[in-house]
């Protein structure tokens, strides 16, 4: 399906840019969970999405599905000063009768994870089904649960979709932004509806208490995806850098197969959207260093001398550590040379399709990427 959601896309950015200026009820408390570690000393971008899977929100979950790519190559292009944060994001979903109705209907998806596969993967898993939306405690929810860090310079982003009144629920949104903004949590609202309607059932005010953006979409909206002429060599190096991945581990086969589901999965959109994550797939967002030797030794989340022979691939099995060394060192070769390729090849193809909205009548992506583009200098950021 061929949709549209970069509203979301845009907003995402805009409050990101704001970080390098960074340095009264009792929460409800829940245990903590988080997937990935962050490291010390290290900027993140951390981006929890709440989504109403409820019958109406079909489209609305379509949308992330096929714009998640768009999503992570925005916040791909921010830098603060010379650092490129990394990227964290975590998924809720709420509202619907199949999940737990003594958890007010709310479920972790995923703890905070840098694994884009895996955040793609349970993406594509929502399914939508009748129930009640909650939205203050889905937030709450959120707030408790995942590991936000101590970081005052983390960028920490709630982004929640819905379409029915803000204030259902027993808790009470405005306890929870004082809770948020406590944390140095932005809340941003984007209501399913007319703009309207989404601010006199309190949307806006959701977000406004936390200085976060409210937003109004049409969940259902579609968009046509503009082919552009590198597209077909995006994807052909898209297959040349699978190749460069050098399965280690227990889990290293099926992450390696999770990687190919997802190029399937997007390409399943469109050919732009397969398109948009193979350039997510070229960006310093990409990492596998849990099943990847070339990402976990540049990395050094592993030592090749303790490596056990049958955690190899068959390639390297029976190789000392000298070999091993030298044939990760040639596939990181490999794929720093087909990354940069996919980025000079986009950097054309972004050229090509920011020509072609020129002459689109619905003129608002180019507004806003003009207006994010002009905040992102106030707020000392630089946008590639």
């Amino acid at each position: 399906m061929k949709t549209h959601f970069k509203t979301l896309v845009f907003s995402m950015a805009l409050i990101g840019f704001t970080a390098c200026n960074a340095n009264n009820k009792k929460p409800i408390e829940y245990s903590q969970t988080e997937t990935t570690k962050d490291e010390p000393n290290k900027q993140y971008i951390k981006v929890a999405l709440l989504l109403d899977t409820s019958n109406s929100m079909d489209g609305l979950i379509d949308q992330a599905k096929a714009q998640l790519w768009d999503i992570v190559n925005e916040l791909s292009y921010a830098k603060c000063a010379t650092n490129k944060p990394n990227l964290e994001i975590a998924l809720y979903e709420y509202g619907n009768d199949k999940l737990n109705s003594q958890e007010g209907y709310i479920r972790q998806v995923l703890a905070f994870s840098n694994d884009l596969d895996e955040i793609s993967k349970e993406l594509f898993s929502l399914t939508t089904n009748g129930g009640e939306e909650y939205c203050g405690q889905v937030i709450q929810t959120s707030l408790n649960r995942l590991n936000w860090g101590k970081n005052p310079d983390d960028l920490k982003l709630i982004f929640i979709a819905g379409n029915e009144p803000f204030t259902q629920g027993k808790v009470n949104y405005k306890d929870v932004s004082v809770n948020a903004k406590e944390k140095g949590i932005t809340i941003n609202t984007i209501f399913c509806g007319d703009y309207n309607q989404g601010v006199s059932t309190s949307w806006k005010d959701g977000a406004a208490l936390t200085n976060g953006d409210y937003m109004a979409i049409n969940q259902n909206q579609t968009t046509i995806h503009i082919v552009s002429p590198y597209d077909d060599e995006i994807l052909i190096l898209n297959q040349k850098l699978n190749k460069t991945y050098v399965v280690y581990g227990k889990i290293g086969k099926q992450k390696m197969a999770l990687q190919a589901e997802q190029d399937t999965n997007a390409q399943g959109y469109s050919k732009a959207n397969a398109v948009s994550r193979t350039v997510s797939k070229s960006s310093h967002l990409y990492k596998n260093e849990t099943w990847d030797l070339v990402d976990a030794v540049e990395l050094e989340e592993v030592s090749v001398e303790a490596l056990e022979d049958d955690t190899l691939p068959e390639e390297l099995k029976g190789k000392s550590a000298d070999e091993i060394k030298k044939y990760v060192s040639e596939k990181k070769k490999e794929r720093e040379h087909i990354q940069n390729k996919i980025q000079e090849l986009n950097a054309k193809r972004k050229v090509y399709i920011s020509e072609q909205k020129k002459d689109n009548k619905n003129g608002l992506e180019n507004a806003m990427t003009n207006a994010i583009k002009e905040q992102a200098k106030k707020k000392k950021y630089t946008w590639n």
